[in-house]
């Protein structure tokens, strides 16, 4: 996203698959996708005028202006079509986080289970809660960022309450492609100690072929897809918490602190203690970080 909250980003189609666009808000202009994207997140649409029809996970959906609408990037999504020129508000909130925010179940299930949910209302203030979230964002202070996660965590929780895939109880749908389904399930229960048997199991398959299915559509095998969630949750936690990182790394799903820290300096380039000294927000309070 760019820094300039009054710039349109676009597609770049030549990133790669699963490159994280991190917490983030800004505006996007409505243009044709050359193939779909996919990066683990949660994405938050709100058009401000017109429709945008994608193509999400091999299904074609309508967003409508007005109504907030969101899904699990992680599923191909890619744009087909739109009755608007003007650009429109996009959120991305990681996946960690999202799941960390104790959203009811049946809403939670609706999104990784490769919905779209939305909302059947306009409500017109959201056009300012965006405006105001992206400068929060991008203004650099943890404070301010503190806050629009604070919102937009409420503001979800709202559509949840209100949204017709948040009133009912449901478990995973089956339209999801049998991969999505392993991924779903890995997302679902990283902080636990899952071995590829149980996921094979879980999504009705061998192990073997869900591995090669796996690693054929998404680029990386289940177990680096389960330690890259493992360590997204403990990046949270080291920032966001004073828990000590021996709980922080059990919290997360590793078993052992010798693999945490191996794990950890290999993806960030540092071991914990020194990422949570170089990252850790400014004079918040581990009770608030814990609610965000």
């Amino acid at each position: 996203m760019s820094r300039n909250p009054k710039a349109a980003e676009s597609f770049d189609s030549s990133r790669p698959d699963f490159s994280p666009y991190g917490f983030s808000c800004g505006l996007w202009a409505p243009t044709p996708m050359p193939r779909p994207d996919r990066h683990n997140e949660i994405e938050v649409n709100l058009l401000r005028t017109g429709s945008l029809t994608y193509l999400l996970g091999g299904r074609r959906i309508t967003i409508r202006a007005g109504r907030l609408a969101l899904f699990w990037a992680a599923v191909p999504h890619q744009i087909l079509h739109w009755e608007t020129t003007d650009p429109y508000h996009v959120a991305t909130l990681p996946l960690a986080w999202f799941l960390a925010c104790g959203f009811p179940e049946s809403f939670a299930s609706a999104v990784l289970g490769g919905e779209l949910v939305t909302e059947t209302h306009a409500h017109p203030m959201d056009e300012a809660r965006f405006e105001q979230w992206s400068a929060d964002i991008q203004s650099g202070d943890p404070l301010s960022e503190q806050a629009a996660r604070m919102e937009i965590q409420a503001r979800l929780l709202r559509t949840a309450m209100t949204s017709p895939q948040g009133k009912r109880s449901r478990s995973v749908p089956p339209n999801l492609s049998r991969a999505d389904q392993i991924a779903c399930y890995i997302a679902r229960h990283y902080q636990e100690p899952i071995t590829a048997a149980q996921i094979g199991e879980a999504v009705g398959m061998h192990p073997n072929y869900a591995m090669n299915l796996f690693r054929r559509t998404f680029g990386t095998t289940m177990i680096d897809f389960l330690v890259q969630h493992r360590l997204s949750h403990a990046q949270r936690l080291l920032v966001s918490t004073d828990d000590p990182i021996i709980e922080i790394a059990s919290a997360s799903g590793f078993q052992s602190l010798s693999r945490f820290n191996e794990a950890f300096k290999a993806s960030c380039g540092c071991p914990p203690r020194e990422y949570r000294k170089r990252n850790r927000l400014r004079e918040t309070t581990s009770v608030v970080g814990k609610a965000s």
